[in-house]
C-alpha cells in the first residue's frame, strides 16, 4: 500500500503531459465557460514577445468570481470591440489561477504590434498604484519560464508592457514598474 502511494503521488506531481507549475494548471476555457470561437493561429512559431497587460477594472477574489470577469471580459471584447474573442491569451486572478484566454498559438487582440507574433497576458485588476499579490507575480513569473521550456515561447523572447506598443497606461504604473526587474524585460 505504501508504495502504491508513493507511485500515486509522483504521478500526481507530474501534471500535464510529464509537466508541471502554471503552464500544466490552466482553468480551461471550457471550466470558466467561454463561448465558442474560431480566433486565428499565430504567424510567429513560436512567439517571441510576451507581453503583460491589465484589464484596468475589478480584481477577483474565488473562481467563480474569476470565471465571471472572464466571461465579462470576453463579452466586452466581442461586443462592444468586435473581436474574434477574448483579446488576451491568458490571464490571471487574485485566486493565483492562470485562465486560458485565446490560449496557445492563437493570435492575440491585446497589442496591435505584436498580436501576431506575441502571447498577451492579462492581471484581472487595476495596478496602477498597487501590485498583485507576490504569489500572483511569482506564478505569472514562472508561466513565462514554463512558456519558454515548453517551447511555447522562443528563448530570446521579449517581455514587454502594454504601454511599449501603444500609447495607454496598460499595464498601471506599479506593475510596469514591477515587470522592468523581471527577465529578459526589454
Amino acid at each position: 500500500m505504501k508504495a502504491f502511494l508513493a507511485l500515486l503521488v509522483a504521478v500526481l506531481a507530474i501534471g500535464v503531459n510529464g509537466q508541471t507549475g502554471p503552464c500544466a494548471n490552466i482553468r480551461t476555457r471550457g471550466a470558466w465557460g467561454s463561448r465558442s470561437t474560431n480566433p486565428a493561429w499565430l504567424a510567429t512559431q513560436p512567439p517571441n514577445a510576451f507581453v503583460v497587460h491589465h484589464t484596468d477594472g475589478a480584481r477577483c477574489s474565488t473562481v467563480a468570481l474569476c470565471d465571471q470577469q472572464m466571461r465579462n471580459i470576453q463579452n466586452f471584447h466581442m461586443n462592444t470591440n468586435g473581436w474574434a474573442d477574448i483579446g488576451y491569451n491568458f490571464c490571471i486572478g487574485d485566486t493565483n489561477q492562470v485562465y486560458e484566454g485565446r490560449g496557445w498559438n492563437r493570435a492575440g487582440a491585446h497589442s496591435p504590434g505584436f498580436n501576431s507574433r506575441s502571447i498577451g497576458f492579462c492581471f484581472m485588476g487595476a495596478f496602477h498604484t498597487v501590485l498583485p499579490s507576490q504569489a500572483v507575480l511569482n506564478t505569472a513569473q514562472a508561466f513565462v519560464i514554463c512558456a519558454r521550456d515548453w517551447g511555447r515561447l522562443t528563448t530570446t523572447y521579449r517581455l514587454l508592457g502594454h504601454r511599449q506598443d501603444v500609447a495607454t497606461t496598460c499595464p498601471g504604473n506599479a506593475l510596469f514598474s514591477n515587470i522592468q526587474t523581471w527577465p529578459r524585460w526589454s
